[in-house]
């Protein structure tokens, strides 16, 4: 952590008070009070006169002069209003300034990668691992300590230790509850593409979370059967969203019957009277994926030690709990516990997929134009 010390010094001055004296002084006294007085007073001067460059430097009265605190820029996928009030927090409890420059997630790490070592950002802040995964891949980031990586489930963070997961999304199916009765609804992502569905979907193939899930779906089934799949929900004429957030309203709304989404939208947007419901997929479903977002440290920053503290510092359990209680999402480090209306998550129900695979999205983007999706 670094902290600033900022040093007051006083200067204490002291008053010579010349009175009259009871007996007169003699020329003589005179002469040697003024050389015993003078000669420090010159001695004095001259040593000023020669220091005067170190104390200028170091601070009066040898005391150093206070540091500046560090300030570290961060390339930030997640909103402002996700973690804008966080950052303020933690650049005050770490004593550093805090550059955040908030945009979409691919937007800024195309930039990063453009910049290359003259990029000024220290860490990214991304919504999803793909990014950070394909980040990884190119060599653009810094290892992460052990003791770091290891506060986080082996599931959330990077294989190749480069970055770290600080919050996660389960992948979910939202559904109107008053047209898909609990009976009705799919244990299997797989059932998508049943005709029964036809005019009944919504998805979101330009989103990021979309497409990284896909990359999941061909590490899990293989090129081919998530070809079939895409193709076959394709024929099903699902209802294309820009992003989550509007499949959530159009379930609700019964515009959609089941939509294709992250789990924390409903949460933010519930209210009571609300006809829209999270459904989880069987334990072990290749939907079951969780879409981590995370953090990683430039190579090449000028401040890695300053960077390592803040990723500390987005894993501590105040920082987990801020994710978890204003954010609805899942901690990543165990022991936090979940807002009150999320079920908590065990991380075994999920896919046997590495994050790595989220982080394809070249072939996956290349799929999805292929069959006129992008």
């Amino acid at each position: 952590m670094n902290i600033t010390f900022n040093f007051m010094t006083h200067t204490h001055g002291e008053r010579i008070r010349n009175g009259a004296s009871e007996e007169p002084m003699t020329r003589s006294v005179v002469a040697s009070v003024a050389t015993a007085v003078t000669a420090p007073l010159a001695a004095l001067a001259l040593l000023a006169a020669c220091s005067g460059d170190a104390a200028t430097e170091s601070g009066p009265a040898g005391v150093p002069a206070a540091e500046e605190p560090v300030t570290l820029t961060v390339y930030s996928g997640r909103s402002e209003s996700m973690v804008g009030p966080l950052f303020a927090r933690l650049e005050g409890e770490l004593g550093v300034d805090l550059e955040v420059q908030y945009g979409d997630t691919p937007d800024l790490v195309t930039r990063l990668m453009t910049e290359g070592a003259e990029s000024p950002a220290d860490l990214i802040f991304a919504q999803d691992s793909g990014h950070l995964g394909a980040l990884s891949a190119a060599g653009a980031l810094e290892p992460l300590p052990a003791e770091l990586l290891e506060q986080v489930h082996p599931k959330y963070r990077d294989p190749d230790g480069n970055w770290v997961g600080t919050s996660g999304r389960l992948r979910v199916l939202v559904v109107n509850t008053a047209t898909v009765p609990e009976a009705e609804r799919p244990s299997s992502l797989k059932e998508l593409a049943d005709p029964r569905w036809k005019g009944r979907l919504g998805w979101a193939p330009t989103n990021g979370s979309f497409q990284a899930h896909v990359g999941a779906l061909r590490a899990a089934w293989g090129e081919e059967e998530t070809r079939a799949w895409l193709a076959g929900v394709k024929a099903n004429e699902p209802q294309a969203f820009p992003k989550n957030s509007p499949q959530v309203e159009a379930a609700h709304a019964g515009e959609i019957d089941l939509g294709w989404v992250n789990h924390y939208y409903l949460h933010r947007l519930q209210a009571e009277g609300y006809r829209a419901a999270n459904h989880r997929l069987a334990p072990g479903d290749a939907g079951n994926v969780v879409m981590v977002a995370g953090v990683g440290i430039r190579k090449g920053s000028p401040d890695t030690e300053a960077a390592r503290e803040l990723v500390a510092a987005l894993l501590s359990p105040e920082s987990q709990r801020v994710f978890a209680q204003d954010n609805f999402e899942y901690p990543t480090v165990p022991g936090v516990e979940t807002h009150e209306t999320v079920p908590p998550l065990d991380p075994e129900i999920l896919a046997d997929v590495p994050q790595q695979a989220l982080a394809d999205l070249g072939p996956t983007r290349t799929m999805l134009q292929e069959l006129g999706l992008l």
